[in-house]
Parts: C-alpha cells; structure tokens; sequence
C-alpha cells in the first residue's frame, strides 16, 4: 500500500507552506506530495490568496530530490491540452522523472467565476477532457522528428512539432471521479491509475469493478491500472490527540472515523484495510492542517509499517 500526502493549498497556503509539508514528506518516507489544482477557497478567507498548481510543482522539482509530485487533479477548464503537455513536460525534467498528471473535467463553478475562466455545462467539460486526455498523450507519444495532428470538436493542432518530451518514458496519467459510463471508459483508454476521491466503501467497490469492465471491453487488462482512494487524515496516538486534530479543522472526530482516515493508528490502519479489501492498493492522505508535520510523521512511524 502505497501513501501519499494529498493537500488543499486554496484553503490557505504559501509556496513555503507548501515546500515544508513536501520536504517532510519525503523526509517521512512517503511516496509522492501532491496538490490540488484550485483557485479558490471553499471556506474560511483562503489568505493568503490561491498558488498555482504547476507553478508550486516546478519549483517543489527542484526543492525536493526523491518524492514523486502530482495532482489531484488539475482542471482541463484551466489550459489549453497543448501548453498543459508543455508544462508538465517540463516540471517532469526538471524533477528529474518524477511527475505524475492527475487531469478532470473541473467543477467548482465559483473559482470560474472569480477568475474568469470559461465554465462550460458538464457535457462539453467532458467533452474537453476526453479530447485534452487524447492530445497531451498524443504529443508525448509523437516520435521525436514527426509531428502531432488533432481535429476535435473543441481543439485542434496542426503540425505540432510535439515538443518537449517529459524525462519519463510515459507520464502516469490518473483519472478518477464517480461517474459510471464516460470516467470508466476513459480510464480504461488512457488512465495508469484509477482515484476515487472522498468515497464511502461500498461506492468505491462499484466504481472499480465499473473500471475493471469497461477495461475487459476493450481488451486491456485492469490489472495496469492502480486503484487508489483519497480521504481526509485525522490520526492519533489516543483520543485527546483525534479530538484536537479534528477540531484543528474544523470537523468532528465521529464524523471524520465515518468518512475519512481518522482514528487512532489502529484504527486508521483498519480503515485502509477495508479499502484494500476491494483493490485499492495507494491511498491519498487529505492533511488539512498544513502547520502540523507531527501529524505526517505519526503516521509515517506506526501506520505504515502495519500496512
């Protein structure tokens, strides 16, 4: 079982918040430090205002030497597929091979709205993202010295040299997300890895065996595919510890043991258990608060050695 710190920077983030929490989780042992891709807060003032999501990555690229870095996920609302491929390409040499590209529809109509960023209904953001899934692949799968065409319904390229290339022979590209026809069958086709963000067991079991169908009808074996969960983390050595990381961010612990990782390291430790249970086999820790790396070391220490 693979885990990965997973943070919320719009919530209230500098970049140096960011890079403490990173170079401790490498420092920890942990398997990649990844970011969301928001714009916006989704609560409280998000002060001291939103970083960028790629702009973060490349400079955690060179802040940090082992951990892999990634999103969950950036927003194909956000960039064009062609200059998305050119960043990542880039932030992936510069780490020397260690991005991976969580990519979504986008959803959060609000940060559209105060950033002004086109929003489109949910049919044409699939749309956009099936068609930036086939061009960023499809330039980093262009040989060096041919060229790249693409005629969509909504981007098209017209001999594009492909260029530059990531330091990875082929960037992990994860897909994850709820829906039971277009997210399995795009994952199927283009996803090495599978998330499912923030669901409860039973929805999690669904939407894998979803994935593992929709690979069976189209001839690829599912397992290529890693399955992984994200859920917020609220562990502790005993309860008073549980009750103080909760109210930190502003939850309960009943509520957090119900729908997250939350408990005291046995119990988290069971949870991950169930998970794993119905193949999930990497899991993204959500740390809420980005100020206690006692929280990422707990876990480092007496979780994961039981996994």
């Amino acid at each position: 079982m693979d885990l990965r710190i997973f943070t919320e920077p719009q919530q209230g983030a500098s970049y140096e918040t960011l890079r403490r929490v990173a170079v401790a989780s490498e420092e920890a042992g942990y398997d990649a430090f990844f970011r969301s891709d928001h714009y916006l807060t989704m609560g409280g003032s998000g002060l001291p205002g939103p970083t960028d999501a790629w702009t973060t990555l490349a400079a955690l690229a060179r802040d940090t030497s082992r951990v892999r870095l990634g999103t969950l996920v950036t927003s194909a609302t956000f960039r064009h597929p062609g200059v998305l491929a050119i960043q990542v390409a880039q932030v992936d040499e510069m780490s020397g091979g260690r991005v991976e590209l969580g990519l979504g529809t986008g959803w959060y109509e609000e940060e559209h709205a105060a950033y002004g960023i086109p929003f489109p209904p949910l049919k044409e953001r699939f749309e956009r993202f099936a068609e930036q899934l086939a061009v960023v692949t499809g330039l980093w799968g262009t040989p060096v010295g041919e060229t790249f065409d693409f005629t969509g319904e909504h981007y098209r390229l017209a001999g594009s040299p492909a260029l530059p290339k990531p330091a990875q022979a082929k960037v992990p590209i994860i897909v994850g997300g709820s829906g039971k026809r277009r997210t399995p069958a795009l994952a199927a086709q283009y996803a090495d890895e599978f998330n499912l963000p923030f669901a409860e067991l039973d929805d999690t079991r669904a939407a894998v065996q979803r994935v593992r169908e929709a690979c069976e009808a189209r001839g690829r074996d599912a397992g290529e595919i890693t399955f992984s969960a994200a859920l917020v983390l609220c562990c502790g050595r005993d309860e008073a510890e549980v009750v103080r990381r909760a109210g930190a961010i502003g939850r309960e612990p009943a509520e957090l043991r119900e729908h997250g990782l939350a408990g005291t390291p046995a119990e988290v430790v069971d949870t991950i258990g169930r998970y794993a249970q119905v193949g999930i086999t990497r899991f993204y820790l959500q740390v809420m608060d980005l100020s206690d790396l006692e929280h990422l070391d707990l876990v480092a220490q007496e979780v994961r050695p039981q996994l």
